[in-house]
């Protein structure tokens, strides 16, 4: 059934874009993916990741990290599979850049040769974003972060004045010859009132960032992808952002939310209190629109919500399949399914 189902999406993709032509496709597949407390047992850098020690209240032991390494490998593997794998995939919930190495060099992972971008941040839990890529497809220039703005005034308007996120990650590189600007995000969490004022904030963070990006180079493709802790329609993305539903809205230079549309139908990437959210979004530049294929374009998005990352049983029945429940450790994968989406050139 999967050979089946693979086949037929290779077929559609041809039948859709070159069925006139005698013309041929590569594809390219971007994905994010919140791997959820990713921490090494034996680093204990922040409050929070304690819990994430031996002795702590989680008893996180080198087994029970290495059965985790195993299955985020498993699942970074399994994605755009019959297209080669993913060329990039942004990543969040990671204690350090040690669990990233452990994770690349974890079978099947281990024969990719991937390579990983990574900077602390200072986060209060201790945990960071990065960037995965294959070295073979993604050609990397630069990389920089940009830091929740803590000194501008701003965080007079969160609750907390001592409130410390993760930073956003840029990342500049060559997909086919073409520049590409990556920023991975993990904006901060719903808690508290007044939250949304941090997201917001986070969000013009990453507009000021892509507005940079253009005014520098407008034939830059740029890719906004993470766990923004916001759905598609929320003021952040919608407002701040400007990201569109449809792409016939997008004006030149303007953003598009690739995830907007499964939202709709109700397609989520987490589930909390029977509600489905849509938080892991991946949001792109307007050059990457329309049927030119000559350059990268977008073709489609997915929520990669295969049967084997879905509770079977219990409370949380139909949840994406994480790695503790109730406090007890479930050997699963995480609070949240990746996302990707696929871009193609001739």
């Amino acid at each position: 059934m999967k050979k089946t189902t693979s086949f037929l999406f290779l077929f559609i993709l041809w039948i859709g874009l070159f069925a006139q032509s005698d013309k041929q496709v590569k594809v390219y597949p971007i994905g994010f993916y919140n791997l959820e407390n990713l921490y090494h047992p034996l680093s204990t850098d922040s409050l929070r990741d304690k819990e994430f020690s031996p002795k702590g209240s989680n008893a996180w032991t080198m087994d029970k990290y290495g059965k985790k390494l195993a299955n985020m490998a498993f699942v970074l593997n399994e994605m755009a599979k019959d297209f080669g794998g993913l060329v990039a995939v942004g990543v969040s919930e990671v204690g350090n850049r040690t669990v990233l190495e452990d994770l690349v060099a974890t079978e099947p992972l281990k024969n990719r040769n991937w390579s990983i971008i990574h900077y602390e941040s200072p986060d209060w839990r201790g945990i960071d974003v990065g960037l995965l890529y294959d070295a073979s497809r993604f050609e990397y220039l630069s990389s920089t972060t940009y830091p929740f703005p803590y000194k501008e005034g701003w965080t007079k308007k969160v609750t907390d004045s001592g409130f410390r996120t993760r930073d956003a990650l840029l990342v500049n590189g060559l997909i086919s010859g073409e520049r590409v600007s990556i920023i991975v995000n993990h904006w901060p969490s719903r808690r508290g009132d007044k939250s949304v004022v941090s997201r917001e904030l986070a969000a013009s963070v990453v507009k000021h960032i892509y507005d940079s990006l253009m005014n520098a180079d407008k034939s830059t493709h740029v890719i906004i992808m993470g766990d923004l802790n916001d759905d598609p329609t929320d003021p952040s993305c919608a407002i701040i952002l400007n990201a569109k539903e449809k792409q016939s809205e997008v004006a030149d230079g303007g953003l598009f939310n690739a995830m907007w549309e499964k939202y709709t139908k109700g397609i989520g990437s987490l589930c909390y209190q029977g509600k489905w959210n849509l938080f892991d979004q991946i949001i792109i530049s307007q050059n990457f629109l329309g049927k030119d294929y000559s350059s990268l374009k977008f073709y489609k998005a997915e929520v990669f919500n295969k049967d084997f990352l879905i509770q079977k049983t219990g409370k949380y029945k139909g949840y994406p399949f994480r790695t503790f429940s109730g406090g007890h450790f479930q050997n699963g994968f995480s609070d949240h399914f990746p996302t990707l989406i696929y871009l193609v050139k001739e």
